[in-house]
């Protein structure tokens, strides 16, 4: 099984499982360094010695740590995020990245749905009055009529768009790269960001962290926000400025927000997060349903063993050129 020594870092797989038989049948031996096994970055980077191949959680690869994996050849995400990899070292060291879009679109999908529902009838304060021994009717507002901007129009967006429509809702979409033919089909309606902030009752952010994209949504963007709409991130935490948030918050020139990914995880204890109204908190579970990372697992092993096979694989992230590559 020289040059096909795969190591698992993801912490949903487990040894035996249906992923763990794929591999093996495609003549993988497989090796597993889980976040609950391992001592940090130093526990990693031991494991990584001697492998060929990588199926990753959302730990972080940096550029040292790649630097002293000398036979890695591959690195699979099991999601769509990608920013947890160094690019720039995988691509001088030899090392292709691809990733697993669409695995996780109805699971993501689903639950930015449920936070806007969960802000929109204040369901997360309601339940804990209630097992305070409280009964405090709330009012809330409903989806059906309200404007739906949504930030980002890949696999996810769309999905989030298609069940929001369901709901009577209006979509706006932000998205250099619209697919306005699926637009069409929905209703939805182009927008600039800053008119799409500014238009909509919710807002929900489904783009990727890149330094073009950090802390998009920062003061000045949501001071465009009405102080009746409502933000929901289940994309990556940088997307958001979150200090920003705290303080529109407090000061009410927005009404709630939801949050299922952040800038650092997990939430710090002093994090000004804590002390922010209307705003829930998830920790980082829009991906995490049995449906999808069973299509995660299974897209991101499939890749790795195309790759070991000299095929193509089919969502490369980065592909280094051969001339460039220092191995």
């Amino acid at each position: 099984m020289a040059d096909r020594r795969v190591l698992i870092t993801t912490s949903y797989l487990e040894p035996g499982d249906e992923i763990h038989t794929m591999l093996t049948d495609a003549g993988c031996e497989v090796s597993y360094s889980r976040p609950q096994d391992r001592d940090g970055a130093n526990g990693l980077a031991g494991a990584l010695a001697e492998v060929d191949a990588v199926i990753a959680g959302t730990e972080p690869f940096s550029a040292e740590l790649m630097d002293t994996a000398g036979a890695l050849r591959i690195i699979a995400r099991t999601g769509v995020g990608y920013d947890s990899v160094d690019l720039s070292a995988a691509a001088r060291n030899g090392v292709t990245v691809c990733n697993t879009p669409g695995a996780n679109r109805q699971s993501v999908a689903e639950l930015a749905i449920g936070l806007m529902l969960s802000n929109a009838r204040h369901l997360v304060p309601a339940a804990a009055d209630v097992e305070a021994g409280n009964w405090v009717q709330r009012s809330g507002r409903e989806l059906s009529g309200a404007t739906l901007g949504v930030i980002g129009f890949g696999a996810i967006g769309k999905e989030v768009a298609s069940i929001a429509t369901a709901f009577g809702m209006r979509i706006l979409v932000s998205d250099p790269a619209l697919d306005e033919t699926f637009a069409a089909a929905i209703g939805a309606q182009a927008r600039p960001l800053s008119e799409l902030l500014a238009e909509s009752d919710f807002v929900t952010v489904h783009i990727a962290l890149t330094p073009q994209t950090h802390h998009l949504i920062d003061g000045a963007a949501l001071a465009v926000m009405k102080p009746s709409a409502y933000l929901v991130n289940t994309s990556r935490g940088g997307v958001v400025d979150e200090r920003a948030l705290a303080g529109a918050l407090r000061e009410e020139r927005l009404a709630g927000a939801a949050l299922d990914v952040l800038e650092q995880e997990p939430l710090a204890a002093d994090d000004p997060l804590r002390e922010a109204p209307n705003l829930v908190i998830t920790p980082h579970i829009a991906g995490a349903t049995a449906e999808a990372r069973s299509r995660s697992g299974h897209l991101a092993a499939t890749q790795v063993i195309d790759f070991l096979d000299g095929r193509p694989v089919a969502h490369p992230v980065a592909i280094p050129s051969t001339s460039g590559a220092e191995r």
